[in-house]
């Protein structure tokens, strides 16, 4: 049997599993009125119980990344979501701030793979020109979950309570598993199913990947080696600054509408899906863009240099507006809809460059410590939240608007071009 377009189905796999990883991440954070209550934990508990999540999910990126590239994507991808699915429905069981923080990690652990994973997926399946593309696709989950865990997590709790809830949330990526194994049986290059027209596209189109018989590297760069070159420092350093604004809205956006605005389980549940639209778009349009850039003769580059500067704008614009603007609940969740547009359309590239850098067995490991640098910032501003926003959230909309020039800067200044290493 020769599937036409197999990897469309590989990444729509990926980005359905990036749909229910964010409805597991999210579910906390969406049932906290309901869970504080009955529980008795206040907000300084749910910043503890986030950052502890945070901690297992910096040091998953990296192991993560260092299993994907050992063991591949295939099962790579089973191992992450057996463990986050199993850690979801343990929240059900949950009775305070130890309990909770013990499940919050192992369901970090798990979910971390999620991303280096989906890199090094897309740097076997998609030749260099669709990579962005394909990284936006897959980036689209995140915000797709987000906007599917409001309302459906908020029907669930009204009709089951927060504990059920967890447990059925946690069983869709059990199931997940099964069509998973059943398409992606192999590397594009010994894949049963794959056309030959497809094969030659692919591997034709990786200029980074060695062609023999599908063979990859046999070992890839270890971490001092790829922290040895400056090109590597601009995919750290950039997540480092801009990873905050989008774990900003996803950990405390109900949190906020809770605080500034009385909202209740059932309110969130009808306003905190509306942001994440914006992100779908600017997943899917910050890849095609790029996509089209490069068909049109620009070097990768170009493309990626200039995709990240103009969703930079975007984003920047956005946050001085959520400062300026956004009086009321309906103002503030269609302004962060732009921001959100604009984060997804930048990370979608500086997500692609660990593949447009190097190859093989090391994609996965650069993309997972990017992945744990932005985690360790976002972790800073998690405890400071808590702080600063029992006298006003306006600080902190300011520190993360000055982090975009900073984020696209660092691009500019450690990557002074785009393209192979070696």
């Amino acid at each position: 049997m020769k599937v036409k377009g197999l990897r469309w189905w590989i990444i729509s796999l990926i980005c359905l599993a990036t749909i229910i990883n964010y409805i597991d991440r999210s579910a906390i954070g969406i049932m906290w009125p309901s869970i504080s209550e009955d529980l008795g934990m206040d907000k300084s508990d749910y910043a503890l119980i986030l950052n502890i999540f945070m901690v297992a999910y910096a040091v998953g990126q990296s192991l993560s990344g260092k299993m994907f590239d050992k063991i591949g994507t295939r099962f790579g991808f089973v191992i992450s979501i057996s463990i986050w699915g199993v850690a979801t429905m343990l929240h059900a069981f949950a009775r305070g701030l130890f309990s909770f923080s013990f499940f919050r990690v192992l369901l970090g652990l798990g979910e971390a793979g999620n991303w280096p994973g989906a890199v090094k997926s897309n740097a076997e399946w998609f030749p260099v020109k669709e990579r962005a593309l394909a990284q936006g696709i897959f980036n689209s989950g995140a915000a797709l979950g987000s906007v599917v865990a409001p309302p459906l997590i908020a029907l669930l709790w009204v009709a089951f309570g927060w504990q059920t809830t967890f447990i059925f949330i946690g069983v869709l990526g059990l199931f997940w598993i099964i069509p998973w194994l059943l398409i992606n049986k192999n590397v594009p290059a010994k894949h049963p199913w794959i056309t030959e027209e497809e094969k030659e596209f692919i591997l034709a189109g990786q200029i980074n990947e060695s062609k023999e018989d599908g063979k990859e590297e046999v070992n890839g760069l270890s971490t001092m080696q790829l922290l040895s070159h400056r090109e590597s420092w601009a995919v750290l350093v950039s997540r480092f600054f801009l990873e905050p604004i989008w774990w900003l809205f996803v950990g405390w956006m109900p949190i906020y509408l809770a605080d500034v605005y009385g909202f209740n389980v059932k309110e969130i549940g009808l306003f905190a899906w509306v942001p994440y639209v914006g992100a779908a778009l600017g997943s899917v349009s910050g890849g095609y863009f790029a996509g089209k850039l490069i068909l049109a003769g620009a070097t990768v580059d170009r493309a990626r240099k200039q995709t990240i500067t103009l969703g930079g704008i975007i984003m920047f614009l956005g946050l001085v507006a959520t400062i300026l603007f956004a009086d009321t609940p309906l103002k503030f969740v269609v302004i962060v809809a732009f921001v959100l547009y604009g984060f997804q359309f930048v990370i979608s590239n500086i997500q692609t460059m660990p593949s447009d850098l190097f190859s093989g067995k090391s994609v996965g490991s650069l993309a997972g410590i990017g992945g744990t640098v932005g985690v360790f910032s976002v972790i800073i501003m998690n405890f400071l939240i808590p702080i600063i926003s029992n006298y006003s959230y306006t600080p902190i909309f300011i520190m993360i608007a000055v982090f975009v020039p900073l984020g696209v800067l660092s691009i500019y200044m450690l990557a002074k071009e785009i393209k192979p290493i070696g």
